[in-house]
């Protein structure tokens, strides 16, 4: 079986400074030597394979290459297939969050990111709410993203270290992975 990993992106394609086009994005990942290069969306999401014969994180590579090659600066987050379908399938808010554009699945670069994140969780944000897991946290937002006061308050602890997708995206993304 194939070692398939998701690779997303911070910032890639919001507003205008970043935009990369997902063929070229592609055709990036594709020249460091990964395999079964898909995105999704239009995003900064990449679905890809690992052969045997390379070796290292994934992760600064192909952030590396991005800055290197298109010009453009983003921080890279790296997940399993598995941690990408732990994320949707054990998703503690479920029964709270019936939006899944509303619910935000914030991927941490490392545990010591959702260490920080745990003041957060002991402050009462009603009607939002906020889970942390080892690798990510879950933000349920009812009202929207955009004003948010949990979304603020994360996104100011996490910074560069994290980047958030939409439950809907997590779970394409978990449905892209299956299919490889």
């Amino acid at each position: 079986m194939a070692d398939i990993r998701v690779a997303l992106l911070r910032g890639i394609n919001v507003g205008r400074a970043k935009r990369v086009a997902m063929a070229d994005l592609r055709a990036l990942v594709e020249g460091l030597g990964y395999g079964e290069v898909r995105t999704l969306l239009n995003s900064g999401n990449v679905v890809f394979s690992v052969p045997k014969t390379v070796r290292g994180d994934p992760a600064p590579r192909i952030e590396k290459a991005i800055g290197s090659k298109l010009g453009v600066s983003s921080r890279v987050t790296v997940m399993t297939a598995d941690e990408i379908a732990a994320a949707v399938d054990d998703n503690p808010l479920h029964k709270t969050a019936d939006n899944p554009s509303r619910l935000l699945v914030m991927v941490l670069a490392d545990a010591a990111v959702g260490t920080r994140l745990k003041v957060l969780a002991k402050a009462p944000w009603t009607p939002e709410a906020l889970a942390i897991r080892k690798r990510v946290a879950y933000l349920w937002c009812p009202h929207g993203i955009i004003d948010s006061r949990l979304m603020l308050a994360v996104s100011r602890l996490v910074g560069e270290h994290g980047t958030a997708r939409n439950m809907a995206t997590m779970t394409k993304l978990r449905d892209l992975t299956r299919d490889s």
